[in-house]
């Protein structure tokens, strides 16, 4: 089952949880950085082009292993975001803190995408 979300196509995966979900088409950071700021924005009704994203390199040991983005929206909500480079998981957090969805990027960042984002 799949379903477009902005100009992505998200995969349902019938065989796992509703938390499971498939991404295709992101292959580099910048498009997996709009991705996660426009997933987070209509997660509560968010106008995009209003509220920036930051993101922050993840570390593990001495080397990195991720990236952590976040999304200060308006009445102190803030959502986040975590990019597991190793797995190529995103996991989402809503405003109350529980994490809401798990996504797998199907297809990866470039190499050279990874090197840089990570």
């Amino acid at each position: 089952m799949m379903r477009l979300q902005g100009r992505f196509l998200v995969a349902l995966k019938t065989t796992h949880t509703q938390m499971d979900t498939t991404v295709n088409d992101i292959h580099t950071l910048a498009e997996l950085r709009q991705f996660i700021h426009q997933t987070l924005c209509v997660k509560e009704n968010l106008l995009a082009d209003q509220f920036t994203m930051t993101d922050v390199r993840l570390t593990r040991g001495s080397g990195p292993c991720g990236r952590r983005f976040y999304l200060r929206g308006p009445r102190n909500v803030r959502l986040a975001a975590i990019w597991s480079a190793g797995q190529n998981v995103v996991y989402l957090y809503d405003a109350r803190r529980p994490r809401y969805a798990k996504l797998r990027l199907t297809n990866g960042l470039a190499p050279q995408e990874q090197a840089r984002a990570a």
